[in-house]
């Protein structure tokens, strides 16, 4: 990497703009590689150099990968006038990464939700071509049964004459309100409520738990997000690979 102006670094990583920087290095806080700073304009490699922010060393990242349980009344998007967004949920700390969803949840599906701001994993991760699985936890207004699996697995033909891929049903309890779990390998608007409908059935709740081999954690309640691991995002990866 490149050198870059040291209040450059601490600015997108939200540490403050650049007028706050020189207040905080007029208080002599800033060192690198253990020398106070005097300007905040100097080039430095965060990589290779250690910075710190009153004894604090900042850990540079360029990327952030969190993940979010998403709760219902709350919309994928980076802003909408009417509507709180994921982004809106978000510490101040994350903001001038300008993260936005990894794809979409409708306003009342709950679930996994990636928030990012690398562009090329998103890119790939929601690329049609890719057919990354992704997988529901759903309650069914009706019986589903094991004719439904398997008119699943052939794929569903939609309100629009579009058949969908073929995917993976799972029956966990079957009567007026069926519980089940659904795989399904590309992301048409509103596609599982859609498929269901399609059986003369109803989606009363909807949960997205794994996308590609990346599950959700169980321990986050709704609205609650963590940072990915590496591990974590390994296997996020990992989904992509041919």
């Amino acid at each position: 990497m490149k050198r870059v102006r040291l209040d450059k670094i601490l600015g997108n990583m939200g540490y403050g703009s650049r007028k706050e920087l020189k207040k905080i290095i007029k208080h002599g806080l800033i060192k690198v590689d253990g020398e106070v700073v005097k300007k905040s304009s100097i080039h430095v490699n965060p990589y290779e150099s250690i910075i710190e922010i009153n004894g604090e060393i900042v850990e540079y990242r360029e990327k952030i990968y969190i993940m979010m349980n998403k709760p219902k009344g709350v919309i994928s998007a980076t802003y909408d006038n009417r509507h709180n967004t994921v982004i809106d949920l978000l510490e101040e700390k994350y903001l001038s990464f300008n993260p936005f969803p990894m794809g979409r949840l409708d306003i009342d599906t709950e679930g996994l939700l990636i928030i990012t701001n690398d562009g090329k994993l998103s890119h790939d991760i929601l690329s049609p071509k890719k057919h990354i699985p992704k997988t529901y936890y759903a309650h069914i207004r009706g019986e589903v049964k094991e004719e439904d699996v398997e008119a699943f697995k052939e794929g569903i033909i939609l309100d629009n004459d579009y058949k969908t891929l073929g995917s993976h049903l799972e029956i966990e309890e079957s009567g007026e309100v069926s519980k089940i779990n659904l795989t399904i390998f590309e992301g048409k608007f509103h596609q599982v409520k859609r498929m269901f409908e399609a059986r003369n059935k109803k989606v009363l709740y909807l949960k997205r738990i794994a996308m590609g081999r990346l599950r959700l954690d169980d321990n986050l309640e709704l609205g609650e997000y963590r940072e990915l691991s590496d591990q974590e995002l390994d296997l996020l990866k990992s989904s992509i690979a041919k």
